[in-house]
């Protein structure tokens, strides 16, 4: 706890780096990555939900998979989640599940997020788990990657 935004900055580069390669395969722009408890990805995703035909490949899930992997267990309890816009109620319930202390997200999800604005279900008092929500990390950028993503489909 108690991480400062630029600790992040790098990581969310590389979860941007994902969101467009999951733009250039016709899926909304969305990257992620875990890292370890000494700061080391462990964990990509970004959104495969076209390329899968899979409505639960989103970048958070796909990353807490291969962390999980990576590391041999389900629980992430020394990990944080670094997303680069925020998780909706599926993913905001893995990383619960997953007993993630803290994300970091890049921009807000007004229409469908679940850490923070529409929902909180990453820090609701009735769940067994709370997780710190650190927002704002290259915020522009993130938000801007999805701008220019669905003007192209309107």
């Amino acid at each position: 706890m108690g991480r400062m935004k630029s600790d992040f900055d790098s990581a969310m580069g590389e979860a941007l780096d994902l969101a467009r390669q999951a733009a250039a395969q016709g899926d909304v722009p969305v990257g992620a990555v875990v890292l370890d408890a000494d700061g080391e990805v462990i964990g990509r995703g970004g959104n495969r939900r076209e390329v899968d035909g899979d409505p639960t490949a989103h970048a958070e899930i796909l990353a807490l998979r291969e962390a999980a992997t990576a590391l041999g267990r389900w629980r992430l309890d020394d990990c944080t989640l670094v997303v680069t816009l925020e998780p909706c109620t599926m993913c905001a319930g893995a990383i619960v599940l997953a007993r993630l202390p803290r994300i970091v997200i890049g921009a807000w999800d007004p229409k469908a997020g679940a850490a923070g604005s529409m929902r909180d279900v990453v820090r609701d008092a009735r769940l067994n788990h709370r997780v710190e929500v650190v927002a704002g990390v290259r915020e522009a950028q993130c938000a801007a990657v999805l701008r220019e993503f669905f003007a192209t489909r309107r």
